[in-house]
């Protein structure tokens, strides 16, 4: 017969384990000596001392579930409990149950952990849906939209809720969404549609102030003249392809009246110079207005600069380009800079912008043409005409190009 501390072989083999009830069967062994036969089931002793050390490391630093870490152990304690072993099996029970001891506690704590987590994920949920729900409200139309957009990214990086709740809230986040997107389609519409108003009142401006150009009644159609421009500041900017277009023509049946009232009263010349300086003045303190860093007030004083240089008259017709070139040049920075304001809420202003640059570089294109042909024709004062005209045109396609790169195209 053989023995140690924790088990014994008996003269018929049988194999026993000591345990505070008594000793228990193991098992029988007749392959070998009483030695051998204990060094067995010692050694699947040691088999369990192992896995419940490797167990117990699972528990303690992975995120081994509470329920597949309670069949690991009920499968060991199955093991221990059967007596198919030769040691310290009362000991292997002990750490058993604190296994168990120490999985009931990282349940709770995920428990509260997870509670925890959702009432973070629904607080900041609440303050997601109370964000967007007062940007619904905003006239920022690029900056909410982007805020909105972001919004929707951080939801979904938060944990869900339980169904009804997180349901609810989506609801009311959606809807605010939706509410921001109906006003700002309507809020562009009703522009297009304020500029499609103003493009329709400006065609009956420029058929009115065409059908003046050939009169000889210079006061009176001087008056109307100037009545006409008020009606056309009156009437706001029309859609920016045909705003410099109605501009041009309204702008060139002036021209054509009152070039042909300077030349019938020619004796003016002096009062024209005398006109000249006063414009020049007026353009030098416009000038100052350029770079554009206060919009409102460059407007304001433009527009007053605007009605002195209106009410001072015409100067020299040679010198009528430079001139007025200049201070149109101080004219389409304030436009550039509203243009510039209305194009961070207009996704259609680039293509608006493309389309005006190859409108007006066929035109530019054409009065080169219509200028050759009138010098080859012997024309000059023709050409001469043309090549101011096209000066002006050049003016605005330069604008228009120096726009379109702003778009990044």
């Amino acid at each position: 017969m053989s023995s140690d501390p924790w088990g014994r072989v008996d003269e018929t083999g049988t194999v026993y384990v000591r345990t505070s009830e008594g000793e228990q069967v193991v098992g029988s062994w007749q392959a070998g000596t009483p030695e051998e036969a204990l060094a067995y089931f010692e050694r699947k002793y040691e088999g369990l001392v192992v896995e419940i050390g490797l167990l117990e490391r699972r528990v303690r630093t992975t995120d081994l579930s509470a329920k597949d870490a309670q069949t690991a152990i009920e499968h060991l304690r199955t093991q221990v409990d059967e007596h198919h072993a030769v040691g310290d099996l009362q000991a292997l029970r002990v750490r058993l149950d604190k296994l168990v001891a120490t999985v009931d506690s990282r349940r709770e704590e995920r428990k509260v952990q997870k509670a925890k987590q959702a009432d973070e994920a629904r607080t900041a949920k609440d303050a997601l849906v109370a964000e967007a729900e007062q940007l619904a409200q905003s006239d920022q139309w690029r900056s909410a939209g982007e805020r909105l957009r972001a919004l929707v990214d951080i939801w979904k990086g938060l944990p869900r809720l339980d169904r009804k709740s997180d349901d609810e809230l989506w609801h009311r986040f959606s809807h605010a969404r939706s509410a921001f997107s109906k006003r700002r389609k309507a809020h562009f519409a009703a522009l297009d549609a304020q500029r499609e108003d103003a493009r329709k009142a400006k065609e009956k401006l420029v058929a009115e102030a065409e059908s003046l150009s050939k009169s000889t009644d210079w006061g009176p159609t001087a008056a109307r003249y100037r009545e006409l421009m008020d009606s056309w500041k009156a009437a706001g900017r029309a859609q920016r392809e045909s705003e410099d277009d109605l501009w041009n023509r309204f702008r060139g049946a002036q021209d054509v009246f009152f070039a042909a009232r300077g030349e019938v009263f020619a004796e003016r010349d002096a009062e024209q110079v005398e006109n000249l300086k006063l414009k020049e003045e007026l353009t030098v303190e416009a000038e100052k207005l350029v770079p554009i860093t206060d919009l409102k007030a460059a407007r304001a004083a433009f527009r007053s600069l605007n009605e002195r240089w209106e009410a001072i008259g015409h100067v020299p017709r040679d010198a009528r380009p430079k001139v007025e070139g200049r201070m149109h040049a101080v004219e389409r920075a304030i436009q550039e800079a509203e243009e510039g304001e209305w194009r961070r809420t207009n996704p259609e202003a680039r293509a608006r912008a493309a389309g005006l640059t190859g409108q007006l570089q066929a035109a530019v294109d054409k009065l080169r043409e219509q200028i050759d042909s009138a010098r080859a024709a012997g024309n000059n004062a023709k050409a001469d005409k043309l090549a101011r005209e096209l000066e002006g045109r050049q003016a605005l396609l330069d604008q228009a190009l120096k726009g379109l790169e702003e778009f990044g195209g």
